[in-house]
């Protein structure tokens, strides 16, 4: 049997999220229809208009930020001479939650990945080499997962630095191989900030 064209419509728009198969996204359908009243189903489309409306990047390191500049590069009171480089905004959250961390950040938003079309130009690279040539930074910490991917932009960002003063570390490998910094805990993640090495 066929769902009515509305249920049908909503189970699409729920399965473009990441993890969420046909029967999950039912499930939610059918819970928005049978345990969400009018007034809540109307909060969640309002809430999720304003998050694109009101939230974009940072113009500095391009963190999530409902401001210009986020409150990590406005903070004057954080370490301007250090740049930990991540590879999406959940992991500057993960970071930040454990509290070890006092320097500034660069979201790449991704990883070099040729076999999928990303090369270094669909990556936020160029306002990270804008920075650089500031003069102000004196350490560059690579945070990418440890995959494959991770490795090559990591590998990639040393070769573009190597002629410059700067320092470059990689963070310490309390991180497993193979896991991305959002499933880390606080102690794991503190523990590879600790730990980074010359890279």
């Amino acid at each position: 049997m066929n769902f009515p064209k509305s249920i049908e419509d909503l189970i699409v728009q729920f399965m473009k999220y990441p993890g969420v198969g046909r029967k999950t996204a039912e499930r939610f359908v059918f819970h928005t229809i049978n345990k969400m009243d009018k007034e809540s189903v109307k909060e969640l489309s309002e809430t999720l208009t304003q998050l694109k409306e009101r939230i974009n990047y940072c113009k500095v390191c391009n963190n999530l930020t409902d401001k210009e500049v986020c409150h990590i590069c406005s903070n004057e009171k954080r370490d301007q001479s250090i740049i930990l480089i991540v590879e999406s905004p959940k992991d500057v959250f993960s970071i930040e939650d454990t509290s070890q961390y006092k320097g500034l950040y660069h979201v790449l938003n991704g990883v070099l990945s040729p076999a999928d079309g990303i090369g270094p130009e669909e990556l936020n690279l160029k306002t990270l080499w804008d920075r650089v040539a500031e003069k102000k930074v004196k350490e560059i910490i690579i945070a990418t997962s440890s995959t494959q991917e991770g490795e090559t932009t990591a590998l990639y960002i040393k070769r573009v630095l190597q002629d410059t003063d700067l320092t470059v570390s990689r963070i310490g490998y309390g991180v497993p191989v193979g896991l991305n910094l959002e499933y880390a805990d606080q102690l794991t993640l503190s523990k590879a900030i600790e730990n980074r090495k010359k890279f």
